[in-house]
């Protein structure tokens, strides 16, 4: 598998890792400069030329994914006899500059209801570098066909899951993942909102609806078992509160600017940690 792979491979299995570049090559050096390799937890992929300078920045980008580092930063090496090595010698003549770049997991949401609002939101979402999972279970709202303009250019890795038992995806996303809520069934909503509250994987829950709607939910979680604290883990309505119109593409641009406040909040606090 070669370095192109790997980050794919990597993205697609929500494992961290680090690209690793040949920035800058001064004299000589065991590889150009702009080879690439790809370093996780337990594996390699590709080279930038093997021997100290590998095994030192391989070493470097193991500390870097232990410390959780979300910035990338250069490292600089001279490839002769008399520089410190800890893992033997390299004496090509060179001196060269190598980029570490962390390679984060990215953030992922899962949208339950694929009507007007759910498309539109997905149309926007798409957009970014999330992993996002669209799930309805109305086979034609969840079909290629039904989304395919919404997510033509996306640059968002996209699972869509048809499922006549919705709740039953909430299991199957990744940890952290935002949840949003917004079926053509207030009985699917009741449900999910019940199941999500179980969940002890999740990120943020969100509802959509009025706060007539939500009186009765709080009545029906209530009796399920949940807890007020429970309950306010719950968000309802969705959305900035200054946006107040009501059309489809309104309501998504509301609701994705406030996940979107919400995940650079949360990449904010990792990167400071």
């Amino acid at each position: 598998m070669n370095w192109v792979s790997a980050v794919d491979s990597l993205r697609r299995e929500r494992r961290p890792g680090v690209l690793v570049t040949l920035a800058t090559v001064r004299g000589h050096a065991p590889r150009e400069a702009g080879a690439k390799m790809v370093v996780s937890a337990d594996q390699t992929w590709d080279s930038i030329g093997g021997g100290n300078l590998e095994a030192t920045a391989v070493e470097r980008a193991r500390a870097l994914l232990t410390d959780g580092a979300r910035l990338p930063e250069l490292m600089s090496a001279q490839l002769n006899e008399r520089a410190l090595a800890d893992h033997g010698v390299q004496c090509c003549g060179g001196e060269v500059t190598v980029l570490l770049e962390p390679l984060a997991v990215v953030p992922s949401i899962a949208v339950f209801g694929l009507g007007h609002v759910g498309v539109e939101l997905a149309r926007i979402l798409a957009r970014h570098d999330v992993e996002l999972h669209l799930a309805d279970s109305r086979a034609t709202y969840a079909s290629s066909g039904a989304l395919h303009s919404a997510t033509l250019d996306a640059v968002a890795r996209v699972v869509v899951h048809h499922a006549p038992v919705p709740e039953l995806v909430l299991g199957q996303v990744p940890p952290g993942t935002h949840v949003l809520v917004m079926t053509h069934d207030h009985a699917e909503d009741v449900a999910l909102c019940d199941v999500a509250l179980r969940c002890t994987h999740l990120g943020t829950i969100g509802l959509i609806g009025s706060s007539a709607k939500w009186r009765r939910f709080q009545v029906r979680l209530s009796e399920e078992g949940h807890s007020a604290a429970d309950l306010d883990r719950i968000t309802t309505p969705i959305g900035l509160p200054g946006i107040t119109g009501k059309d489809p593409a309104t309501i998504a641009v509301s609701v994705a600017a406030d996940l979107v406040r919400i995940m650079q909040r949360e990449h904010s606090q990792q990167v400071s940690r």
